[in-house]
């Protein structure tokens, strides 16, 4: 078996960037959130509803909610990669987590679309 050795300063650059991007998106849909709460006529039910009929904010916040479900994911990973030495214990931690984000994002599309 050839063992590959990694070095240079591009190893885990796509990682890197994927948690600053995921970030940037966040916090400009979150000040797009919170800035739109405050122009809310009202904070009632019919509000809600209302501001979440349209299909960019429905969109805006499927997008906020996969950079939050992909921000953990790349977070957690290096975690257990960096922490759990068990190989297999590693495994059963990225299968659990991976398994319950994608249950998250589906949940996340199933509250959004039946508005």
């Amino acid at each position: 078996m050839k063992r590959r050795l990694v070095v240079g300063a591009h190893y885990g650059f796509r990682d890197w960037l994927a948690q600053r991007l995921t970030a940037v998106v966040m916090a400009l849909y979150t000040l797009f959130f919170v800035g739109h709460v405050f122009v809310m006529p009202a904070w009632d039910n019919a509000s809600w509803r209302a501001m979440f009929a349209g299909g960019f904010m429905r969109f805006a916040t499927f997008l906020f909610f996969m950079s939050l479900f992909y921000h953990a994911w790349v977070g957690v990973r290096d975690i257990f990669m960096d922490y759990i030495q068990s190989t297999a214990l590693r495994l059963t931690l990225h299968s659990i987590v991976l398994f319950l984000l994608i249950g998250y994002a589906g949940w996340a599309a199933q509250i959004l679309w039946r508005l």
